[in-house]
């Protein structure tokens, strides 16, 4: 039989068509009330949690991560899911605003509208968490979504379309398309309302440049080079054993891991004997007993084995492993000191089971060191202070803060997330990420007549001597 190419659909098409088909679920699902948008998600979460065995198997064989790993990382999702839910009618509620002065016979009020579609395009290390951070908030603003799933995370993509669709809801508002970058290129000039992109921060910039030819809003979480700071008065046993999950946990490959440390020099040695001891015998592979797996993107092996090469050659020290971990499709624990700030493993983002820890005078250094990444995502701090943690987070140029532990963000709904620099812009989860996946609307309602009515073509001098009046005295007073 002679089959007609022109016939088969091209990921453009299937793109396309879903766009089509979720602007069509859109105008359903963003006419519901929060209410019945609520009953909706809750009852997706429910389906989700119910089944989370089955999602949990396929994220461990397309991640290599350890079950435990990847059953953690289902149970965040699903929180983040139940916050969006329950709190969007809340945080997107109409308001009324005060007018002011000159515009007291305004009534001012701030909507909150769905934006329409949504692109989201997802990351392959943590392939359900982090998609739903913008899933779950831009489906609870209203929004239907599309959603590409990494090429090498394609299966965990349709199960949660598939989970939505067992709804038997009237549209599919969530539909996943699956394939590699040029889909998300298709879907990112499909006519979208807003993409909302997690990855490396060079193939941000490229869905920039896409988005960018059709003025195409998009939010984005690129890379990092997360720092975790030891300062005087922590708890060593505490800041070892975070850091050792920080920088280990999911082989390293955690954009708000932890990839650099600097502690103070009266704690040094007893901070680097503490984690080396963590970290030396860790278990890697696929075994059921494994604590962490093997590197999901194959490529980034050489990546690891470049900065551990680079960080020897410049005189760093290897006090866990070396050159030698690196055995594809694993990397074995690396630990290594006085590595200099310009090297490659401490300026590129590393996505590796690799840590380098410097020494530092104070914590006023180790600020100023933590701060010259062109990244900016977390950052930690460990002291015996919680004043003074906060003190030092007011100084760390980055979007979140974890003080006395590491990633202590990420289960708590109500905290935006992203980052500032190469980490990228805009926020999910919290009220800002239910408000970054909405479209503010300002209304206003003249009440009667302006006092003074400066809004016409024939104004009276009396109108304008009293407004300027009024300017110089309610405006111009000294305040010293």
């Amino acid at each position: 039989m002679t089959i007609d190419e022109t016939s088969i659909p091209t990921d453009r098409d299937r793109v396309e068509e879903a766009v089509r088909q979720a602007r069509h679920a859109a105008r359903w699902w963003g006419g519901l009330s929060h209410d019945d948008r609520k009953d909706w998600l809750l009852e997706f979460k429910s389906v989700v949690a119910r089944n989370s065995a089955s999602l949990v198997d396929v994220v461990r064989e397309e991640t290599g991560k350890p079950a435990d790993d990847a059953l953690l990382e289902v149970m965040l999702a699903v929180e983040h899911l139940s916050w969006a839910a329950k709190n969007a009618r809340r945080v997107l509620r109409e308001r009324s605003v005060r007018s002011g002065a000159v515009s007291i016979n305004q009534a001012a009020t701030v909507r909150y509208e769905p934006m329409g579609v949504v692109g989201v395009i997802g990351p392959w290390n943590y392939p359900v968490y982090t998609p739903m951070g913008s899933i779950a908030y831009s489906m609870a603003a209203g929004n239907a979504v599309v959603f590409k799933p990494s090429e090498l995370t394609p299966r965990t993509g349709t199960w949660l379309a598939d989970t939505w669709d067992s709804l038997s809801a009237p549209h599919s508002v969530l539909q996943a398309v699956v394939g590699d970058g040029s889909v998300g290129a298709n879907l990112a000039r499909a006519g979208v309302d807003k993409v909302a992109f997690t990855g490396s921060t060079a193939t941000a910039k490229k869905v920039m440049a896409t988005c960018a030819e059709s003025l195409t809003p998009i939010v984005v979480e690129g890379g990092g080079k997360d720092a975790l700071i030891v300062d005087e008065g922590a708890d060593l046993d505490a800041a070892a054993e975070f850091a050792a999950f920080g920088a280990m946990g999911n082989a390293g490959q955690t954009c708000a891991g932890v990839e650099r440390v600097y502690v103070v020099d009266s704690l040094a040695d007893r901070f680097v004997d503490n984690l080396v001891a963590r970290v030396k015998d860790l278990r890697v592979g696929d075994a059921a007993d494994a604590q962490y797996g093997r590197m999901t993107l194959p490529r980034q092996v050489d990546v690891v084995r470049s900065q551990v090469e680079d960080a020897l050659a410049r005189g760093g020290r290897a006090v866990v492993g070396g050159p030698e971990s690196v055995r594809p499709p694993y990397v074995d624990p690396v630990v290594l000191l006085d590595v200099p700030e310009d090297s490659e493993a401490q300026v590129e983002e590393t996505f590796g089971p690799t840590v380098v820890v410097n020494r530092v005078r104070d914590l006023d250094e180790a600020i100023d060191r933590a701060n010259t990444s062109k990244y900016g995502l977390g950052a930690s701090v460990f002291t015996g202070s919680a004043d003074a943690g906060r003190r030092a987070a007011d100084r760390l140029r980055v979007g979140v803060v974890s003080i006395n532990s590491v990633l202590g963000f990420a289960a708590i709904g109500a905290l935006p997330f992203g980052g500032v620099g190469d980490s990228g812009f805009g926020r999910i989860h919290g009220a800002d990420g239910l408000r970054e996946f909405s479209r503010v609307k300002s209304v206003t309602t003249q009440r009667f007549a302006a006092p003074l009515n400066l809004v016409t073509m024939t104004r009276k001098r009396r109108d304008v001597a009293v407004a300027r009046f009024l300017l110089t005295k309610i405006h111009g007073r000294r305040r010293r």
